[in-house]
């Protein structure tokens, strides 16, 4: 698959298809509750089927779509998302319902791994994870401002996904056959950095577990407990969902000046606050604050641990295992909060999960310091007494390509050992600069003057 930037927007929009229905959760359990005659407990298990088919879409493909290409995994989940949600929105029977909500997980699952395969193989995996989060973010903020005035039960919303995966099928005829795998990049059967993988991997299941327990009760936190209107909680998500578009166009514009392990870590802990805000709310100002702060840094923190994700392998293996654990604890979430909430009231429910993610993001973001490189900004990197390396290659007409960009991940620099006599035969007039040589114009990478 091409790493040219143009290639990135059909990721992008099968990424959008693909997890929608994960940002959607709090409006279906509610509606299944509401419209269906469920309790809290079971419409947040029908959530949870449906997240944990997506997972189980995702461990199957891991892997395996640089086998199959893009192009027709895509495919193959866009229309089990549009058979499945298809038929959850046209029956009323709970059994289909459930049965559907399942096939159609299946297929996001299946079109978010696709997506983060090939986001793992463009050349910046997390300016392209962050437009997708900025994509379905500003989907599912339009589709909250406009269902609670539309009306149509739990059919509206399975109804809104399966339109946007049949709006996105267009884009998939620019995914191409080929695999996700960059040009040149040798296969390789292990693993690259299995432990640190397996530490994000357990801790993106927690962490997500955690984030999505609030959000599956969100809504009911807001109607019961703050004692708001449908149509205002719809209004309080959108505008968390719009400050959440403002949060990952900031995380796009930072990049990796500041590094991952920054912003991860310094993240969840706001992240954490906001939540025991947000399950303690008792009007609109606390709900609408917590909700907001929320929204706003929890896509900026995903982006970054997408982003770590993919740069622990360029086949994207990492990116769909962690992201699948991650969906496993989104299913797990609407479960968790439902079962807390109930025994022990929402602001105990709220402390318990704040706990739980400022204990998860001490070996995330230790990951993150291990493998995600310093940051490359002015100063970084230095001659001997001179300038920045990167500053000078923008003044004196660099090649482009020569020097990294800024807020690139610093190389490694590797010691060259040079025995003691050979250092007193060669002396600093030795060597010249690099260049063309000779009659033929023939480039070295060093000459020496010296005799051999």
């Amino acid at each position: 698959m091409s790493s040219r930037p143009r290639a990135a927007w059909p990721l992008v929009a099968v990424f959008t298809a693909g997890y929608l229905a994960a940002y959607l959760l709090p409006t279906l359990v509610a509606r299944l509750s509401t419209h269906l005659g469920l309790s809290a407990a079971q419409a947040g298990l029908v959530g949870s089927a449906l997240l944990l088919s997506s997972a189980c879409a995702g461990f199957s493909l891991a892997g395996r779509v640089e086998v199959y290409g893009l192009q027709r995994p895509a495919r193959i989940g866009l229309l089990l998302a549009v058979a499945g949600y298809g038929c959850a929105a046209l029956t009323a029977s709970v059994p289909l319902v459930v049965m559907g909500a399942m096939i159609g997980g299946f297929g996001s699952g299946t079109a978010t791994a696709v997506a983060a395969a090939g986001i793992a193989a463009q050349r910046d995996p997390h300016r392209t994870s962050s437009l997708g989060l900025l994509s379905v973010s500003a989907t599912a903020g339009v589709l909250y401002l406009t269902m609670p005035h539309l009306g149509g039960g739990h059919r509206l919303p399975f109804a809104a996904i399966a339109l946007v995966a049949v709006l996105v099928w267009p884009a998939t005829a620019r995914l191409g056959g080929s695999a996700a795998t960059g040009a040149g990049t040798p296969a390789s059967v292990r693993l690259p950095h299995r432990r640190s993988g397996l530490v994000l991997a357990g801790g993106m299941l927690v962490w997500s577990m955690a984030q999505n327990a609030l959000w599956g009760v969100s809504s009911r936190i807001g109607v019961v407990q703050a004692g708001l209107s449908e149509v205002t909680v719809g209004a309080v998500f959108a505008a968390a969902l719009g400050a959440g578009l403002l949060g990952v166009m900031g995380a796009g514009v930072l990049g990796a000046r500041l590094g991952r392990a920054v912003p991860i870590g310094l993240g969840t802990v706001i992240i954490a606050a906001s939540i025991v805000l947000s399950s303690s709310a008792g009007g609109l100002g606390s709900f609408a604050g917590g909700e907001i702060t929320w929204n706003t840094v929890y896509p900026v923190v995903l982006s970054y641990l997408i982003g770590l994700a993919a740069a622990l392998d360029v086949r994207g293996r990492w990116a769909v295992l962690a992201g699948s654990a991650s969906s496993v604890g989104v299913a797990c979430g609407p479960v968790l909060g439902s079962v807390l909430s109930e025994v022990a009231g929402y602001p105990v429910m709220g402390l318990i999960l704040g706990a739980v993610t400022l204990l998860v993001a001490a070996p995330v973001t230790a990951v993150a310091l291990h493998t995600g490189g310093r940051p490359l900004v002015p100063g970084s990197v230095r001659r001997r007494g001179g300038a920045p390396a990167a500053l000078l290659a923008a003044t004196t007409g660099t090649l482009s390509g020569a020097v990294p960009k800024l807020g690139s991940p610093e190389q490694a620099v590797t010691e060259i050992s040079v025995p003691a006599l050979r250092r007193r035969r060669l002396g600093r007039n030795a060597f010249r600069t690099a260049g063309p040589s000779g009659a033929g114009g023939q480039s070295n990478a060093y000459a020496s003057t010296s005799d051999r």
